[in-house]
């Protein structure tokens, strides 16, 4: 008979083992190998079962074990050291509290449509939500005093099975908050603190507050199946990415607005400072920036008397990152659908419907005003962007350089933070023992938790018989896992036991091993290995070469065409001539991904180039001394080096190629680099059997871009070049100084039109100029109702191509001369012109808006240049 309701009954825990409770419930333990062994001597069989997840062990552990470990002095005193240790580890100064904590933020809020901590808490899909996790994760050890904001899917995401055929299905198993490494966050009285929505016809959307420990780091996840809300109320935060346009719609408000409201009813009930900086983790969670903003102009004794002077207090504090390389990949809604959610009946009452939709249309050439553009928004509401690879940031400002017209892409004040891995979480216990034994574990976990030190280096000292040892070991458990999971797919897939005896065979833990598993958007060509099935039939059962492969990956639901890829790698892997040297595993994730990167020789990566904004899977391998073997897209291009890898040759210069010529290009060189220099590398042994050169790799992917590659890198990049910028400017924006930048930047974007530069002139000439000159430049501008101090008038220079276009263009600024503007109402503006290139050389002149409170002199998205600088042409050339 099936039960109606369920709940957990938790056992009750003896008093001296009552800390396992609190180690249980701050998710520390997913990266802190000494807490993880307390859980798992408790009992180790049970510690599997469970998943290791320590709620689940602690549920199912009878009361008898519980005394019987009560009475285990040993253990008990293990468990005391573990509790101690995490003792220390919140309270304890880190990274943050060793800087000048006086010009950093009090608090920042970082909001993410999913997080990926542990698997013991699955709200996470792929890529964006194990950034976000590792994200966390690292500003704990580092001390940044990060609030995580989020929703708490009671579906999660999708479980990945297979049909008999090969055919990708979805299951969504119902999480019980109750059975997860949460707790509720309450009032003084005990009630449930609840956040709440207007949605239109009168409807309400309400929300209750789980909290997760991530270390140091508090996580809020809103919840709406709350009885008091209807149905489909209750059904916004079902499902993550799930639902049509409207549903999505509503979880992105409750991400927005209501993590807001979450925010301050959190700090409100904990004391916690308020946040100086909000983070927007892709454009899901833009409408928090609307909610600041309504929060300024309707609280009590608000000084922020207009839209224009609160918006700009919010955006001095705001911080917005951009994953996507393609705007297919970002959330847009019908403005109809956004203008019936806001305004005086709905949601956010106070502002106008039109100052909403301005902020989020796409009014910029090429775009479509109809519709409102999430990441759009998200740009409008933060002073400071940025992309997640340095290549990602190049395409991030081609893609919205439509918001900044007039200027080049170069000067879009889009900037980069290469993303990084959490390498606690990441790094198998193996390699971390390496390197413990030369510098001792206190000494290994500092330098992977803060990165950029040279302890790193300790690995360079290790034979190449102990590093070749424990790849061995990593391949050996891999393949060992392959196994369990292929066996219990194919159970899945209706297989009785008597057709299962050829797993065993599967796989080798002395053959070359390839790792690929990523999600199954068609950009990322799962299938590209599969192009010519006969030569990677040959690559997999070469005699003296063979090389294996592990592929994992879940396609959308809804993507059918994603679903056909799978089948398509099923189907191969499924031929009984090549199943012992290719699996396909479903159900990726947290779980299999840390067993799959450190085991995996080579990790491939084949998207589209430049469409991988940055992909870190592969800074998961190399972490663990595999090697990537990628297209340069994402990190890879910008940290590839020989020593690291091989870098998969790209037609994406060929505009002519159709994407199937260009699949045949790109796999062509894929398999010669498998043929001709991966696979004889691997195998090229010297007499005691070691790969020296393969080692020799290794050992430089450890030491030289395992550093690079931390999370904790990437967080002191964001403290240092975005967080504290943005805190500064936060408070520099009293609300009087708020004002006045509003009205500033009304009247220049009023006068603008008035501005204009008549032909510069040079003092000297060109003919002959030679390489280090100084030539004197002097333009005449018209100001129209600005003055001097308004703007920043600048001559620049550089060498130029075919199409007289500068490239690498430096920038000098020109200053006033004279008292004031001549009888035209015209300024004169001189400055040297440095003749510091050889070749064709030419200069233009431009005025930019300037005041010390903007972040960048692009920000207005106003330029002026002389007419001749318009168009095609880019300047006064000197040849």
């Amino acid at each position: 008979m099936k039960a109606i309701r369920r709940f957990t009954v938790r056992p009750v825990l003896p008093e001296p083992l009552r800390p396992l409770d609190a180690l249980a419930r701050n998710l520390r333990w997913s990266w802190h190998p000494p807490t993880r062994e307390v859980f798992r001597a408790a009992d180790p069989v049970l510690w599997e079962e469970s998943g290791q997840d320590p709620l689940r062990l602690l549920a199912a552990l009878t009361q008898d074990r519980l005394t019987t470990l009560a009475a285990d002095e040993r253990y008990v005193r293990r468990l005391g050291e573990a509790a101690a240790g995490l003792e220390a580890y919140l309270s304890e100064g880190r990274w943050y509290q060793e800087r000048d904590t006086a010009a950093l933020p009090g608090a920042i809020a970082y909001f993410s449509p999913e997080f990926g901590v542990t698997a013991a808490l699955p709200q996470y899909s792929g890529g964006l939500g194990i950034l976000a996790g590792d994200h966390l994760k690292s500003a704990s050890d580092l001390g940044v005093p990060l609030i995580g904001v989020g929703l708490l899917y009671r579906h999660g995401y999708f479980r990945q099975s297979l049909s008999r055929e090969g055919w990708q299905q979805e299951t969504y198993p119902v999480l019980d908050p109750g059975e997860l490494p949460l707790t509720l966050l309450r009032e003084a009285d005990g009630a449930p603190a609840e956040i709440a929505l207007t949605l239109p016809a009168g409807r309400v959307l309400r929300a209750r507050i789980w909290q997760a420990a991530v270390g140091r780091v508090p996580l809020l996840l809103l919840d709406s199946d709350v009885e008091d809300n209807d149905r489909a109320a209750r059904e916004v935060t079902d499902r993550l990415y799930g639902g049509g346009s409207e549903h999505r719609l509503h979880q992105e408000m409750l991400l927005g607005i209501g993590g807001v409201r979450a925010l301050r009813a959190y700090c409100r009930l904990t004391g916690h400072p308020g946040p100086e900086v909000f983070h927007t983790n892709e454009g899901h969670a833009g409408f928090l920036g609307l909610e600041r903003v309504h929060e300024l102009l309707t609280s009590e004794n608000s000084a922020h008397p207009d839209f224009a002077t609160a918006l700009e207090a919010v955006r001095s504090g705001t911080v917005f990152t951009t994953h996507t390389p393609v705007p297919a990949g970002i959330d847009r809604f019908d403005a109809e659908l956004i203008a019936r959610h806001f305004g005086p009946h709905a949601e956010l009452p106070a502002l106008d419907v039109e100052d909403v939709l301005r902020l989020g249309r796409e009014t910029y050439e090429g775009g479509q005003p109809h519709l409102f553009n999430m990441a759009v928004m998200g740009l409008r509401l933060a002073q400071r962007a940025n992309g997640v690879s340095t290549l990602h940031g190049q395409v991030s400002r081609e893609m919205f350089a439509g918001l900044w017209p007039g200027f080049d892409a170069e000067d879009v004040p889009i900037t980069s933070v290469t993303n990084g891995v959490h390498a606690a979480t990441w790094v198998a216990p193996e390699v971390l023992a390496l390197g413990a034994g030369r510098i001792g574990a206190a000494r290994a976990e500092e330098a992977m938790a803060v990165g950029g030190s040279p302890r790193w280096d300790a690995v360079a000292d290790i034979p190449d018989a102990d590093i070749w040892g424990v790849r061995g070991q990593l391949r050996a458990r891999l393949v060992g896992e392959v196994r369990r999971r292929l066996a219990a797919s194919w159970r899945q897939r209706g297989a009785g036991a008597a057709e299962l005896g050829w797993i065993e065979g599967v796989l080798d833990p002395g053959v070359l091993t390839i790792g690929f598993a990523r999600r199954v958007p068609s950009y990322k060509r799962l299938t590209l290995m599969l192009r010519d099935p006969e030569r990677l039939t040959r690559l997999l059962l070469h005699p003296e070469r063979p090389v294996q492969i592990v592929v994992a990956g879940k396609a959308h639901p809804a993507d059918d065409g994603g679903k056909r890829l799978v089948q398509e790698l099923v189907r191969f892997a499924d031929d009984p001539r090549v199943r012992h040297r290719i699996v396909f595993l479903p159900d990726y994730g947290m779980g299999m991904a840390q067993t799959l990167y450190p085991g995996c020789d080579v990790w491939l990566n084949n998207p589209l180039r430049p469409l991988e904004a940055c992909g870190t899977s592969g800074m998961k391998a190399a972490l663990n001394g595999a090697l990537n073997l990628s297209v340069l897209d994402g990190w890879w291009d910008e940290w590839y080096e020989p020593d690291f890898g091989w870098a998969i040759p790209t037609a994406d210069g060929s505009a002519h190629l159709d994407e199937d010529r260009r699949d045949d290009l790109e796999s062509e060189a894929l398999y010669r680099l498998l043929e001709e220099r991966v696979a004889p590398r691997f195998y090229d042994r010297d007499a005691e059997g070691l790969p020296g050169r393969w080692i020799e790799m290794v050992r430089r992917t450890l030491t030289i871009l395992g550093p690079k590659v931390l999370a904790g890198r990437m967080v002191r990049e964001y403290v240092e070049d975005l967080y504290a910028p943005a805190a500064r400017a936060h408070r520099a924006l009293t609300p009087e100084a708020a004002g006045q930048l509003a009205a500033w930047k009304a009247k220049v974007r009023a006068s603008w039109g008035q501005v204009a530069i008549e032909q510069p002139e040079t003092t000297g000439t060109a003919t002959g100029a030679e390489y280090g000159a100084s030539l004197g430049l002097r333009a005449h501008v018209s100001l129209g109702g600005l003055a001097p101090e308004d703007v920043e008038v600048q001559v620049v220079s550089g060498r130029v191509d075919a199409d007289d276009r500068i490239s690498e263009p430096h920038t000098v600024p020109l200053k006033p001369v004279g008292a004031g503007p001549d009888l035209e109402g015209r300024w004169t503006y001189e400055g040297p012109l440095a003749l510091d290139r050889t070749g064709s050389f030419g200069y233009t002149v431009r005025v930019l808006p300037a005041h010390r409170l903007l972040a960048s002199p692009a920000e207005l998205g106003l330029v002026a240049v002389p007419p001749e600088a318009k168009g095609d042409a880019g300047g006064v050339l000197m040849r």
